[in-house]
């Protein structure tokens, strides 16, 4: 009987240690390994856990942004290299077209394109750079004073900026053209003019037939362009002649009567063929076709 009470006393002392010891403790989580964590713990773990989520989101945000901007990069190096390609081909294309004079309806129909944007976008700053080369040679010379010194103009790159003689069809004449066009013709008076000043004596010359000679003259004179020193045109023997062939053989009449040419200035590649040049040739920029003011022929 005596021993019911003391076993009591243990029961109460082993639930008072449990309970001091818990206290001491603290709050805590226990696992089914043994390992114990507070709450702040826990909060910490679960707070480090939702921050790696939201960094590995980010970085999968921009990544795929990364690699949008790459195929889109990758896209506009390639359309440019396509562009830069059909640029090269259609330069090229057009270059050979004019040494070898061929037909409108040979050339493709990309280029015809590619030949429209350049008459809109770089013609006459190509123009105005040919001109300058020009200016800038023949204002560091002087013509001898015997009146023998002469320069070569081709009369037709004149011509095709005025009026009736342009070379493009009345069907196919847009604002825009016809602006161009203005624009181009006051700068070739303006270089004829500063020529003029500088004493050169200038020999004009055209593939038109010599019966044409009186329309010819009243139209460059009328337009601005005065004071030329000859208007070189094709007798009835020349009609049948390759343009380079009748150009060539005019120049070698000329080198025969004592002229001599310092310079000859024209945007066409005929003018360029054959012997007796003179000391200096220059080519004008030249609008690829200008004939080609509808794509669809």
């Amino acid at each position: 009987m005596s021993s019911f009470p003391h076993s009591a006393d243990s029961g109460d002392s082993s639930q008072s240690l449990l309970s001091q010891r818990q206290s001491e403790l603290g709050s805590q989580y226990v696992v089914e390994s043994g390992v114990f964590m507070s709450s702040f713990t826990a909060t910490i773990f679960v707070a480090a856990l939702v921050t790696t989520g939201l960094l590995m989101l980010t970085l999968l945000i921009a990544l795929t942004m990364m690699l949008k901007s790459c195929q889109s990069s990758s896209s506009g190096i390639f359309e440019h290299t396509k562009k830069s390609d059909q640029h090269d081909y259609c330069s090229l294309y057009i270059f050979h077209s004019e040494l070898n004079n061929l037909e409108i309806g040979e050339f493709p129909l990309n280029c015809k394109l590619y030949a429209l944007q350049y008459s809109k976008r770089h013609y006459l700053k190509d123009l105005n750079t040919s001109i300058w080369f020009i200016e800038d040679y023949f204002g560091r010379l002087t013509p001898d004073d015997d009146g023998l010194d002469i320069i070569l103009l081709d009369a037709d790159d004149l011509l095709s900026l005025i009026g009736n003689f342009s070379r493009i069809s009345s069907l196919d004449r847009n604002e825009h053209i016809e602006d161009l066009k203005h624009q181009a013709h006051i700068l070739l008076v303006r270089f004829y003019m500063q020529l003029r000043a500088g004493g050169w004596s200038l020999f004009l010359f055209t593939r038109k037939p010599s019966k044409h000679w009186k329309a010819t003259e009243s139209t460059l004179t009328s337009s601005g362009y005065l004071g030329w020193s000859s208007l070189v045109m094709r007798s009835d023997e020349e009609i049948q002649m390759e343009n380079w062939e009748y150009l060539s053989n005019r120049r070698l009449q000329l080198h025969q009567e004592g002229f001599r040419i310092v310079g000859l200035i024209s945007s066409k590649l005929d003018a360029f063929r054959g012997p007796l040049l003179g000391k200096r040739s220059f080519k004008l920029a030249n609008i690829p076709y200008y004939e080609l003011g509808n794509v669809n022929a």
